[in-house]
């Protein structure tokens, strides 16, 4: 056997002779490289991607915080300038003695002449204006108010109207109408009727401004929209006030604001829940007010009373109609009534109501006395109120008041 073919004894030699075969020359270096594990790898991608997606969610995020300011530079500057903010309508504000300028900027977003309260009242304070506007009457047209106008409107054009006093009676409706008293007929001047005899506005601008009226608030949101013959109906408080008297169209508009926000100032939240428990809308309540105050007339004492009749009624399958002469009033004031508030003829409640009524006529309606089973009531020509539960009682009161001449009968002519 050849030397190079003798076998290897043992490890040292085979060692040996690996190093002796492996020799590294001269100038040559092994470098370590370094090992990463597959996850470890995927973990650098993910965190590369998710900075990525941080950073292009950075840069979208400036262009839009940049277009926001660009935007809201501009719409300022529109609102500064009044450039596109009203829409050509002849406004009316009033400023009340002491009216801070929150307030009047409110007035001003509320006639739609500016945009916003809260930049018009920066604007004030920057200009030294905070406290100088004058309190009065101020008419103008809401369209291209730019700030600086509106400012010296309101610093130099305050004047004081001529005011007229005016008592809207309880039960009064908005136009007049006519019943007969046994064989008499009465007319019964409405608000519209009322409002022009003082001098505060013609009758046709008073319908005009209860018809352009907005119905925004949580109040009016309940008023039966295309049914009524006035929407505003039973929605103009009973009261007396002092109405301005300047102008026939500003006025007429003033009017029925003071009317319905006076209104919207007595029906309270609890009237309004109190409305929900008993499962009706506040116009369905109101309806029913109406009617018991047209019903009642001054008798405070009785509405209670009367308002259980007509809910005996109103809920009793006996009854197929509510059955009140006032209903048949109001319908018969409007040209081409349709019969559309007549209790004689419609079911349940009509659309909405007929008159203004008292706050004595709303807690009655929506807190009748208890007087299960009564379903009549007549009065005497003293006012006085006898309540039944048949028609038979019914007819022997009335024939006994008949025989003492203190009989007194309504009816529609």
């Amino acid at each position: 056997m050849s030397e190079n073919n003798r076998p290897i004894e043992n490890e040292n030699e085979s060692q040996k002779a690996f190093s002796d075969d492996f020799v590294i020359g001269e100038g040559f270096n092994i470098s370590e490289v370094s090992y990463e594990p597959p996850q470890e790898a995927t973990k650098k991608r993910k965190k590369k991607a998710k900075n990525t997606v941080k950073s292009v969610i950075w840069v979208v995020s400036i262009i839009l915080i940049s277009t926001l300011l660009a935007g809201s530079v501009f719409l300022v500057g529109a609102e500064y300038l009044g450039l596109g903010i009203g829409r050509g309508q002849t406004c009316v504000i009033d400023v009340k003695p002491g009216a801070s300028t929150t307030e009047i900027a409110q007035q001003l977003k509320d006639a739609n002449a500016i945009n916003s309260a809260l930049v018009f009242r920066i604007y004030t304070k920057l200009k030294g204006y905070d406290g100088q506007y004058k309190y009065g009457l101020y008419t103008f047209n809401n369209d291209d108010c730019a700030y600086e106008d509106l400012a010296q409107m309101l610093l130099n054009e305050g004047a004081k109207a001529e005011t007229v006093t005016v008592t809207i009676p309880e039960g009064t409706g908005i136009n007049d109408y006519t019943k007969n008293v046994n064989g008499e007929k009465v007319t019964v001047p409405g608000i519209a009727t009322l409002l022009e005899k003082a001098g505060v506005c013609q009758r046709a601008d008073f319908i005009d401004a209860l018809n352009d009226y907005e119905l925004d608030s949580e109040l009016l949101k309940s008023v039966n929209v295309g049914k009524t013959y006035y929407e505003l109906e039973g929605y103009l408080f009973p009261e007396t006030y002092d109405f301005y008297s300047y102008d026939s169209k500003a006025c007429a508009k003033l009017a029925v604001q003071k009317m319905v926000e006076e209104t919207e100032k007595r029906i309270t939240d609890k009237m309004m829940k109190r409305a929900d428990e008993m499962g009706y809308t506040i116009n369905e309540i109101l309806t029913m007010a109406s009617i018991i105050q047209m019903e009642s007339g001054q008798a405070n004492g009785e509405m209670s009373n009367v308002a259980a009749v007509f809910y005996n009624r109103l809920n009793s399958n006996e009854f197929p109609t509510l059955g009140s002469s006032p209903t048949c009033y109001y319908g018969g004031s409007f040209r081409n009534d349709d019969g559309r508030y007549d209790t004689y003829k419609i079911k349940g409640l009509p659309p909405g109501p007929l008159c203004s009524p008292s706050i004595s006529a709303i807690n009655a309606a929506l807190y009748p006395a208890n007087k299960d089973g009564y379903f009549y009531f007549v009065t005497d020509k003293n006012g006085k109120f006898y309540f039944h539960k048949t028609s038979a009682e019914q007819d022997n009161t009335i024939n006994s008041l008949q025989k003492q001449g203190l009989w007194i009968y309504e009816y529609f002519d």
